[in-house]
């Protein structure tokens, strides 16, 4: 499963002077990718449904178009012209009572019912109506969209886990549902620890603005996920613990505890309430002291580091794939393209870069540090280079935008 280092010595308060390696990145990715499901449906208006996982497949109920309709205002003509002028359909309105004749010709507005036996439909820019009588040439092409032509009942038109966006919410209305089925998102309950965090205002003297908590409300989101609270814990682990049970939440994201300092209880409070660690540590860096782990009560616990880029790394490598199962959506490996620039590739360490795309190339940003957030504030994406990478080679590349 990766690099893995044997702690140092105990301290003397009995916890380990530092983390061990842990999981590689790739492998610690696609645990969490794999490690939930959705579980509950919903039915819920097409209106509301944009960002949210199709549930079942979406089936038409109708057929696109559901009559043989005007592609354009004009003629309805038949036969040869000129054409004189039998009557009037618009849109929404009755349909002409009788088959055309040869020689006559009925006014049509875009998307009005074409009468039978109409030959085609001339553009109202290409033609003349003088006293009764249509003249004009035919065009190249009918102007008449055929039922059944984009879309026949019962045709799937997405299938399940996709995501629905605004043109399938049009499309499925269209089609005659007025429901989806949906999965529901999962619920995320954001507890920020640190005692040196503000978080309005500007900070006094040896304290700071908190960047994590804005940055993981908005990774939940993009993930399909819900934020259900957002708290503020001091460093202690009594008040950890109950953050950890409270609220209605399936995702606890704990940022700024995940490590082994003096000040960081998330292993030691996740042993009391006996939670099972499934990643504890990742070889990456930066972000290594990440973790994922299922507490007692069946609820998931991402644990980021407290450097705001490296918290962010945490947030792609485990919480944002882990949230995209827990809502349903369909994995898809990551874009790779070659890579340029100095990404400090380590031995035994997967370093996590951020870069700018320019076509199909990926080019490092410079002066990347853990505790800063300018150069992937600048950045398309986040580049996973490998220890073995070398010059030009492709890597994975995971979206910020």
């Amino acid at each position: 499963m990766g690099v893995v280092m044997s702690p140092l010595p105990p301290r003397a308060d009995g916890r380990p002077g530092r983390l061990s390696a842990g999981m590689g990145w790739r492998p610690a990715y696609d645990l969490a990718a794999t490690a939930g499901a959705p579980t509950e449906v919903q039915r819920i208006p097409v209106a509301d449904a944009v960002g949210r996982v199709l549930a079942a497949d979406l089936v038409a109920l109708v057929a696109l178009p559901g009559f043989d309709t005007s592609a354009m205002d004009g003629f309805a003509v038949a036969g040869a012209g000129p054409w004189r002028l039998v009557g009037r359909v618009l849109a929404g309105g009755a349909p002409h009572a009788d088959v055309l004749g040869a020689g006559t010709a009925v006014e049509i507005a875009t998307g009005a019912m074409v009468p039978a036996g109409t030959r085609a439909v001339l553009p109202v820019e290409v033609c003349r109506c003088e006293a009764g009588v249509v003249t004009g040439s035919e065009p190249g092409r009918s102007n008449i969209r055929l039922a059944g032509e984009d879309v026949l009942p019962g045709q799937v038109l997405a299938e399940a886990g996709a995501v629905a966006g605004a043109a399938l919410a049009g499309l499925a209305a269209q089609a005659g549902l007025d429901e989806l089925a949906v999965w529901r998102p999962p619920l995320v309950r954001i507890v920020v620890t640190g005692d040196e965090l503000v978080f309005d205002g500007l900070p006094d003297v040896g304290k700071i603005r908190d960047a994590l908590g804005p940055l993981v409300c908005a990774v939940v989101t993009r993930a399909g996920a819900v934020v259900a609270d957002v708290i503020r814990v001091r460093d202690d682990a009594a008040a950890l613990a109950d953050a950890l049970l409270g609220g209605q939440a399936d995702v606890v994201v704990v940022t700024g505890s995940s490590s082994v300092g003096r000040a960081d209880h998330l292993h030691p409070v996740l042993d009391r309430l006996g939670a099972r660690m499934m990643v504890d540590g990742v070889a990456c860096r930066p972000g290594h002291p990440q973790l994922l782990a299922r507490n007692g009560d069946g609820r998931w616990v991402v644990g980021l580091p407290g450097n705001p880029y490296a918290g962010l790394v945490g947030c792609l490598t485990l919480l944002e794939p882990l949230l995209g199962g827990l809502a349903g959506r369909t994995r898809r490996n990551p874009l790779m393209l070659p890579l340029s620039g100095d990404p400090q590739p380590a031995a035994g360490w997967t370093r996590l870069v951020p870069v700018l795309i320019d076509g199909g190339h990926a080019t490092v940003v410079a002066a990347s540090r853990p505790a800063s957030l300018v150069a992937a504030a600048t950045a398309d994406a986040v580049a996973v280079v490998e220890p073995e990478w070398h010059a030009g080679q492709p890597v994975w590349l995971l979206p910020l935008q």
